[in-house]
């Protein structure tokens, strides 16, 4: 196939150097404000990893233009965190083609409504076939110019959907030849609150914020940042996750379980699972508290869940609590800023019940 991937950080080049292996036609694009990890990439014609996956990939194109990089693809991927759903999507609109499929990967929170809604594709438009993932489906740090490095890449626990999901059995059959445990789920709501990003990073982040200041992040975030205290309050988050999909009527697997079937775990549980976890051993902290660790998995996911838990009326305290602290410490008004909200997704005008049938 030809595939494009939009977007220029850990995930993207790791989505490219993996559909590039598996013997595609992988091109690269992003806004030109954001091609210092494509440029190299072009310079060299590819990209290099060491870890899990290891090697030379070659990349048709890298570079800042998306109607190059886009031209005739089956699959496109909006490869970003949050935060940049909405500029992936910008740059992308002009050149969709009616057929084609777009995945968001990973969604975090409801990246297909998002990246619908600033394209201007209605929801329930399914001239282009658009969805998301669940979470990335690998652990990849850039480690220089156009080079990665792969910690893991998921054994399963790894879902994906369509928006409207009638989508979903076409973005299935495109991903399984890269990922065979790929799984199709129950809608976007499943694949977004699957996502353990926000049950993970904040509750490590704050109770590690001395130390980060101090070191700049020199220390291993997973393998000596979580203690039983930092797991229960993960524990704490989680509970409230489970809870919103719950009155969902959507499954959603405990955090440390689902990490223990993707391969990063190798205990169900909220301290050891995480602190001799194998998929997540030499990844450093973030060198400053104004990460995506924060500004993401807070201020887009958290604000976004806590809207979502209010509707179905599910109380979210430990949330709450998160994004106030979070806020001090950043010196932002997460909530005034609702970055992602169910307004903003264009999903505000669906009941509970109708919000489960997407």
């Amino acid at each position: 196939m030809k595939v494009a991937v939009i977007g220029s950080g850990n995930g993207a080049l790791g989505l490219a150097f993996d559909w590039a292996q598996h013997g595609h036609t992988v091109s690269m694009a992003n806004a030109k404000e954001f091609t210092h990890h494509i440029d190299p990439v072009g310079r060299a014609g590819g990209i290099t990893a060491t870890g899990e996956l290891h090697g030379f990939a070659k990349i048709a194109y890298a570079g800042s233009d998306a109607r190059r990089a886009m031209q005739d693809a089956d699959l496109v991927f909006a490869a970003g965190a949050a935060f940049a759903t909405e500029t992936i999507a910008r740059t992308a609109a002009p050149y969709l083609i009616p057929g084609q499929a777009i995945i968001v990967c990973p969604t975090s929170c409801v990246g297909s409504a998002a990246f619908k809604a600033t394209a201007g594709i209605d929801i329930a438009n399914t001239d282009y076939t658009v969805g998301e993932t669940s979470t990335l489906p690998y652990a990849v740090r850039t480690t220089g110019p156009g080079k990665i490095h792969f910690f893991n890449k998921v054994d399963g626990g790894f879902y994906v959907a369509g928006l409207p999901r009638s989508g979903t059995d076409e973005l299935y059959d495109l991903l399984r030849e890269v990922y065979p445990t790929v799984e199709k789920a129950d809608g976007i709501f499943q694949t977004t609150l699957q996502n353990g990003n926000p049950v993970i990073h904040p509750a490590v982040t704050l109770l590690n914020a001395a130390r980060i200041q101090q070191t700049g992040g020199n220390f291993d975030f997973y393998w000596e940042g979580v203690t039983p205290a930092v797991g229960d309050l993960m524990k704490a988050v989680d509970n409230e996750r489970l809870a919103i999909g719950n009155a969902l009527g959507v499954p959603v697997i405990p955090d440390p379980r689902i990490g223990v079937i993707q391969g990063y775990n190798s205990a169900d549980n909220y301290t050891t699972g995480y602190s001799t976890a194998p998929g997540f051993k030499g990844i450093k902290a973030q060198d400053k508290l104004d990460n995506r660790y924060l500004t993401e998995d807070v201020g887009y996911t958290m604000i976004f869940l806590t809207e979502l838990a209010e509707r179905v009326g599910v109380p979210t305290p430990v949330m709450n609590a998160i994004i106030a602290i979070s806020g001090v410490l950043l010196h932002r008004d997460f909530r005034s800023e609702a970055a992602r909200t169910l307004a903003g997704t264009h999903l505000d005008g669906f009941t509970p019940a109708e919000l489960t049938t997407l």
